[in-house]
Order: C-alpha cells, then sequence, then structure tokens
C-alpha cells in the first residue's frame, strides 16, 4: 500500500480530522482532478460534475478539522475515492 492509500484509508476512517498535513490533503484532491485556485490563504479546490466548492485553510502545517470532514464527505459522496482501494 502506498503513501497514498495509507492517507486515504487515515482520511476515511475520521478518526485524525484533527491531525491531518494540509499538503497531504491538498496533493490527494489535486490527484483526485481538483483544479485549485489560491486566493492568499484560501486553496479553493474545484471540479466538474462535484456541486460543493472545498475552500481549505492550513491552521499551521494542518488542516482544519471541520475542513477536512467536508473533503471526506465529498469524497465519499461522489465516489471519488480511486481505484486502489476498491479491492479492500
Amino acid at each position: 500500500m502506498g503513501r497514498l492509500d495509507k492517507f486515504i484509508v487515515i482520511l476515511l476512517s475520521g478518526g485524525s480530522d484533527h491531525n491531518m498535513n494540509f499538503d497531504d490533503l491538498t496533493k490527494l484532491l489535486v490527484n483526485l482532478d481538483f483544479q485549485c485556485r489560491v486566493k492568499g490563504s484560501h486553496h479553493i479546490f474545484f471540479k466538474q460534475g462535484v456541486e460543493e466548492i472545498l475552500n481549505l485553510q492550513a491552521k499551521g502545517k494542518m488542516a482544519k478539522s471541520y475542513q477536512v470532514k467536508q473533503v471526506r464527505d465529498v469524497l465519499v459522496r461522489y465516489q471519488l475515492i480511486p481505484g486502489a482501494l476498491d479491492h479492500e
């Protein structure tokens, strides 16, 4: 299991929302073909076919826990989890 897969498992478990690295979270969204626009400290992610817009801000090097939950909810709702985890 690669680093990205491990990160996804932790994200989906919901047990570490307060301890998620902001850069890892943004890299995951980019790998899932979200487009990003940065305006000041706001990283705004959007994707065709996804109604929600994800507006993320770092808190130091970490992601804000409520924003991690928003990302998880969007990934689950739109079934955007990479196929690498389908066999688990």
